[in-house]
């Protein structure tokens, strides 16, 4: 019987476990931190959580199929979602496949081609396996840019950001306005001095209900064409949100759905209210001082002082422990068939690598689930794995983007349109098991 490993116990390790234990698969885990829950475990080290973070996705379309959430919140905070993983591994009963407070320091190919795996954990003899489920997050390595000139001040990366008090009586400046750089400034509003946000380019902001339900469960049948779908959202969203650059943001040079959209209008109420203003590009820091280029509501520049910059600028794709030459590495992620297998088929499998709008975990389940059916036809239905190998390198790979025509940022680099990607997973599965 053939052994893997699997590294990381959040949402996707925890659901790569899942479906190698139902079809029988041997899998040791490894988890750095002392329990599950990935970044949703707000005492992990290596978690990005703060205290007044929530799901942007509804319940209902992020939990597992077969293991709802006993919320009757719609948007639950981190704390609830940790006690969800956490009743999800008991009952399954996946810890016992992990060992915990064990960091993996390094993978290296134990000989020739499919000889399978090294790996060495702290404090740990080498181990071997015949292959290795990377699920280590996405989320986790802070994307640091560099500004001209030099800054006073404290810079804090929304990463090492925890909670509201951290903010008290700080004139903050908060970089980037992602889904985390909203929030933090909503919390800012209370508790800061003075909050400003600077922005590059305009974003669409999407309500948390529309007619009085989470707006990510309306439509949830046949997905729409993704031109009619922009078409018939931008319109709605107009009605409910109305124009964001009344509030100084850029008009967005991209089609809704195009980038992550900002599911947070919080921010456009305290825009409203006049707790904080948009500023323009960063040009310079000079002491206290930072200096913008022109935005909406100050066409020729301004500069402001701060005591603290928050740098909402996301994450780097990060698998420290392999070389990148194994991931078939493609500027800002790895390329691989459906976001999950190397073309080379060289043992090592990515978990968790998507990004999509409302694809939830039962998604990143269903791409558990086409792990498990080709690790199980490797073993017992050798020619149907040699097959699917052959179709993975002698065709196209499926269109993932529904669609649409994502920007071309490294924080998009692995995205994808969620009912697209599901089919074409599901697509692949049924070929496993035909």
């Amino acid at each position: 019987m053939n052994r893997y490993a699997l590294i990381g116990a959040g949402p996707s390790g925890l659901a790569a476990a899942r479906a190698l234990q139902r079809r029988g698969i041997h899998v040791t885990g490894y988890e750095a931190s002392s329990g599950v829950g990935g970044l949703w475990d707000i005492d992990n080290p290596r978690s990005t959580m703060y205290e007044s973070a929530h799901l942007i996705s509804s319940r209902t379309t992020t939990e597992f199929t077969e293991f709802p959430m006993d919320s009757s919140a719609d948007y639950p905070g981190h704390r609830v979602l940790k006690g969800y993983f956490d009743a999800y591994a008991d009952e399954f009963r996946l810890r016992e496949l992990f060992r915990f407070d064990t960091k993996v320091t390094r993978l290296q190919p134990s000989g020739g081609s499919g000889d399978g795996w090294m790996l060495l954990a702290e404090g740990d003899e080498p181990r071997h396996y015949d292959g290795v489920v990377l699920a280590n997050g996405t989320l986790a390595e802070p994307n640091i840019p560099s500004f001209p000139g030099e800054f006073a001040g404290e810079i804090m990366h929304t990463s090492q950001y925890k909670r509201a008090s951290q903010l008290t009586g700080k004139r903050v400046l908060v970089i980037g306005a992602g889904n985390s750089g909203c929030d933090i400034a909503v919390d800012a509003v209370h508790h800061a001095a003075s909050v400003d946000m600077s922005v590059r380019r305009g974003y669409y902001f999407v309500p948390r209900y529309l007619f009085g339900k989470p707006s990510d469960t309306l439509n949830q049948g046949r997905p729409l064409p993704a031109k009619l779908k922009q078409a018939v959202d931008t319109r709605v969203l107009k009605s409910f949100t109305g124009d964001p650059t009344r509030f100084g943001f850029p008009k967005p040079d991209y089609r809704i759905y195009e980038s992550h959209p900002i599911v947070n209008t919080l921010i456009l109420n305290h825009l409203g209210q006049g707790d904080l203003s948009i500023r323009g590009d960063i040009e310079r820091f000079d002491g206290d001082t930072v200096h913008f280029g022109p935005s909406a509501h100050y066409p020729d520049g301004s500069s402001a002082q701060y005591d603290l910059i928050l740098l909402a600028t996301g994450y780097t794709l990060d698998y420290p422990f392999v070389d990148r030459e194994h991931l078939h590495w493609q500027k800002a992620s790895p390329n691989l068939f459906l976001n999950l297998f190397p073309p080379s088929f060289n043992g090592l499998y990515v978990m968790g690598m998507i990004e999509a709008s409302g694809i939830g975990w039962q998604g990143r389940y269903e791409q558990a689930e086409l792990l498990s059916a080709y690790l199980d036809a490797v073993e017992n239905r050798p020619d149907a794995a040699a097959a699917f190998r052959a179709r993975v390198t002698g065709r196209p790979w499926p269109d993932t983007t529904g669609g649409y025509n994502y920007l071309g940022l490294d924080r998009m680099a692995y995205y994808v349109n969620k009912d697209a990607y599901r089919s074409a997973v599901r697509t692949a599965t049924r070929s496993l098991e035909a």
